[in-house]
């Protein structure tokens, strides 16, 4: 992966996270066990300190930054949708940023939220725990259920196991020119096979 020390400072990964190759981590990054980082993402702790805790993920092309002295955090299980833009933020514990969402510098996203795609959450935001954040600029909408919330954890638990699968098989190769007989689907390594959201409201 491309990995670049700055002023001395050199980031940090687990062992058991898993950093795709094309993935940027610049100085002050701490990505810590059972993390995934997607391909393409931007992890730049050039002004401030970036941090992923335990079994939180950052998919495919996002930008994580801050403002000198900021911390940006990722909190325990959070999951970071493709796209999403982070800049001086803290993501709860057990919450879900959805695709290209921003969420701007001081914003504080509790435990077990989920900020739907698209959304804009402005700078100081703060919200209440197990809520629906949507829109632009984003407002809580509505409490959210205990399905919803179980869905998200299930999502998490797929990214961990990718990572896994990730260090256990992934591996650069040349494409075939046509599908071999009695072709596998991803579906035989996938844990949880409901993976789509289900609205119950």
């Amino acid at each position: 992966m491309p990995c670049y020390k700055l002023d001395g400072i050199c980031p940090i990964v687990h062992p058991t996270a898993f950093v795709h190759p094309t993935a940027v981590l610049i100085g002050d990054v701490q990505i810590k066990q059972d993390c995934y980082v997607g391909p393409n993402a931007s992890l730049r702790g050039d002004f401030g300190r970036i941090i992923m805790e335990q079994g939180s993920n950052v998919q495919d092309n996002c930008v994580v930054h801050g403002f000198p002295k900021s911390d940006t955090l990722i909190e325990e299980n959070g999951h970071v949708g493709h796209g999403a833009i982070l800049h001086g933020c803290i993501v709860g514990k057990d919450s879900l940023i959805g695709m290209n969402a921003v969420i701007l510098d001081n914003a504080m996203i509790a435990p077990r939220c989920l900020v739907g795609a698209g959304a804009i959450v402005k700078a100081n935001f703060e919200c209440e725990q197990e809520t629906l954040i949507l829109g632009s600029p984003a407002k809580v909408i509505r409490k959210l259920s205990k399905k919803e919330i179980l869905w998200k954890y299930d999502g998490t638990q797929e990214y961990q196991n990718l990572s896994r699968r990730c260090h256990a098989s992934l591996e650069e190769c040349s494409p075939l020119r046509e599908a071999e007989p009695n072709r596998k689907r991803m579906d035989d390594f996938i844990s949880n096979k409901t993976l789509s959201p289900k609205n119950d409201t």
